[in-house]
């Protein structure tokens, strides 16, 4: 093996590793807001809610449900057979053997546009989930403070 098909395939690998790191990071993110839009949803339901509590406690919820509909964005699986295992269903075996002979730096290239799409979603949605918990504990304390 050559040393610059050796670093195609390390490169190809890498990028590969990232993908399935961020989509892990995701599926985190997303049971720990579920957790948390659960854990809301069983204190702030028996509780006396007025305007000042809800305008935060809402607009933190919202924020938290839009930071988990970005993840599930960046989670999808992409089925229209441009790239990956779809593409391969269509082809034979040769054609496989060609294709990933001949093609593995524009592969590295497509999966590197996958992997930076799915880290900024998930930037966003972290920064999101922040937000949505900054929210959350700002309606929390105006209810346990009183100022409610």
């Amino acid at each position: 093996m050559s040393a610059a098909v050796r670093d195609l395939s390390a490169a190809h690998a890498e990028v590969k590793a990232e993908i399935t790191r961020t989509d892990s990071k995701a599926s985190l993110l997303l049971a720990f807001i579920g957790a948390v839009l659960a854990g809301v949803w069983s204190a702030g339901k028996d509780l006396p809610l007025t305007a000042y509590t809800l305008a935060p406690g809402l607009a933190g919820i919202a924020t938290l449900l839009g930071a988990a509909s970005l993840l599930l964005s960046s989670v999808r699986p992409n089925l229209s057979g441009r790239h990956g295992f779809p593409l391969w269903a269509t082809l034979t075996p040769e054609q496989i053997r060609d294709a990933v002979a001949t093609d593995i730096a524009t592969d590295i290239a497509g999966l590197s546009r996958i992997a930076v799409t799915k880290f900024t979603a998930l930037q966003r949605a972290i920064d999101l989930t922040r937000i949505g918990g900054t929210l959350l504990v700002a309606a929390t304390v105006i209810t346990l403070g009183g100022a409610a």
